[in-house]
């Protein structure tokens, strides 16, 4: 198993809209060969930031995803700067899981 987990950089007033931008990604993200799970996660505490949690069969999913057309549209707007967005970054980090359930 391949776990991703994308750290966005969101200022406090932003989150909401931030989440609203991910509240459909779950459905989406049962269409996508190899993934196993899907989630966005809200800190607690205000310094935190909010979490992508993506888990995959393999590396070769994830990357298939990444670098498909369905992964470019979903992402088009946020790079073209459209949306205005309050995320002021983000940091990816990639695991191979050892032990899982």
């Amino acid at each position: 198993m391949y776990v991703v987990m994308n750290e966005l950089h969101v200022p406090v007033d932003g989150r909401e809209n931030v989440a609203n931008r991910f509240a459909e990604s779950n459905k989406k993200m049962e269409q996508v060969p190899g993934c196993l799970d899907f989630m966005f996660l809200s800190p607690e505490e205000d310094e935190n930031f909010q979490i992508v949690l993506t888990k995959w069969k393999t590396k070769e999913d994830y990357e298939n995803w990444i670098n498909s057309d369905a992964f470019k549209h979903a992402h088009k707007k946020r790079r073209d700067n459209l949306d205005k967005s309050p995320t002021s970054g983000n940091k990816i980090y990639a695991y191979e899981a050892i032990h899982h359930l």
